[in-house]
């Protein structure tokens, strides 16, 4: 071996060893108590192990093959990789990219009537329920390891289009312009890539005003799993030329070792502190945000999407809670929608943040789902057991899980107009009695 690559190999040795140092620190996340983790039951310890390698699964991706030069969507959340209460009507899809420069995003979507106000189409294919692309410059959710990321100048949204204005052709096929100004020509789609934030940047005292997005993301909806299909995305630098990669060295091998490891144990420590400070999920505590903390077997206020409450899709309305239920018992869920949204849907997920199963079991339930009493209320049963109704969520055997139920309207109606969630514990045995 030669001088230099004996020198790489000790570099390169370095670097594998900081990263499961840093593997190491995430796994600590999942059992010890000064991290903040869900309580030590057998069944939570082994679930945080499969959470932890959901956000391996997440971490090579991002460090290995995010290139903005080269950008490419993948999904930020999937069956592969669930965490932070993710929506099982939902693709999450997002692709890195330097906001100095321009991009052309397109697809093609099948039948999309319903994105223009008509009622859906019947029994062919067709676009998703709803689709967004968000525009955003600073560290993606967790990047940091760190609750001040939520501080407002951490992140700067530069622009949004959703499915309800989108131009889309004839032939379904859609184009959209990424770049920091409109061009004097251009008449299609168009997202900036460039905003003034004029909030300082608690995490980069140096920021300037002037903001470029980092990343460009986004979520698929869907409420007919059976005729909705998703899109294709494809995202291309605009240039005459496309450089290929860099030549790959030891010096970035080491850099992607590093933070690698980096993500995952920010990952696992933000999350935790998240649910336990912000959320009060194991009670209320310093730092825990006022009437947003989730309560138990109850649902905090509705409220918009932010950086303080985790991000989110930015046009959704949303409301939270833990249910905590014996084997006799059940949650019923009341919610009354006074302003149709575009979509509507509510979820259960582990104490990790985990959606609950939903492929094979009733972990999740959205607007086309759910049955509508008479009165046009909606009601839902949590339990461990069918009871025998509509709109039962089941728990999957867990004593503990979040609950929680995303309204997405393009344009947010007025606070009287929000939608109205409550919900009750009771015996089981009294379900039927209490339902219409």
């Amino acid at each position: 071996m030669t001088d230099d690559a004996t020198s790489s190999a000790e570099q390169l040795r370095a670097a594998w060893d900081d990263m499961m140092a840093s593997l190491e620190d995430a796994r600590n996340a999942i059992d010890t108590p000064a991290l903040m983790p869900p309580p030590a039951t057998d069944r939570n310890l082994a679930e945080g192990y499969r959470y932890l390698m959901g956000f391996m699964h997440y971490a090579v991706e991002r460090a290995f093959h995010e290139d903005p030069a080269h950008p490419h969507f993948r999904n930020a959340l999937s069956i592969i990789n669930r965490s932070t209460i993710d929506n099982a009507d939902a693709i999450y899809f997002y692709a890195a990219i330097d906001g100095q420069q321009a991009y052309r995003l397109t697809g093609t979507v099948a039948d999309h009537r319903h994105w223009r106000g008509a009622a859906p189409a019947e029994g062919i294919p067709k676009a998703p329920n709803y689709m967004i692309f968000e525009v955003t410059e600073g560290v993606m959710t967790g990047d940091s390891g760190s609750l001040i990321e939520n501080m407002p100048g951490v992140r700067t949204r530069t622009g949004r289009l959703d499915s309800s204005e989108l131009i889309v052709g004839d032939d379904g096929h859609f184009e959209i312009l990424l770049a920091p100004e409109r061009p004097e020509d251009h008449t299609g789609n168009f997202i900036s890539t460039y905003a003034v934030n004029s909030r300082p940047n608690p995490m980069d005292e140096g920021a300037s005003e002037e903001r470029y997005a980092t990343v460009v993301s986004g979520r698929q909806l869907f409420g007919d799993w059976e005729f909705e299909e998703a899109v294709h995305l494809e995202i291309t630098p605009v240039t005459d030329v496309i450089a290929p990669p860099a030549t790959y060295t030891p010096e970035s091998a080491a850099a992607e070792l590093r933070r690698c490891g980096e993500l995952v144990r920010n990952q696992m420590h933000y999350w935790n502190a998240f649910w336990t400070i912000l959320l009060g999920t194991y009670g209320v505590r310093e730092g825990s945000l006022p009437g947003i903390a989730f309560p138990r077997n109850a649902f905090n206020v509705v409220n918009a999407a932010s950086g303080a409450t985790g991000g989110g899709m930015s046009t959704n309305l949303a409301s939270g809670g833990v249910f905590e239920l014996t084997e006799d018992e059940a949650f019923i869920i009341e919610m009354e929608v006074r302003v149709p949204p575009r979509y509507m849907g509510f979820q259960l997920a582990n104490l990790w943040g985990e959606s609950l199963e939903y492929g094979s079991r009733l972990g999740s339930l959205n607007g086309q789902q759910l049955l509508q009493d008479s009165d046009g209320k909606y009601r839902m049963v949590v339990a461990h057991q069918d009871p025998g109704v509509p709109n039962w969520l089941d728990t999957s055997g867990h004593a503990e899980g979040f609950l929680t139920a995303r309204w997405t309207y393009t344009d947010t109606p007025d606070e009287a107009d929000w939608p109205v969630i409550s919900g009750y514990k009771l015996p089981f045995a009294d379900v039927l009695s209490r339902l219409p």
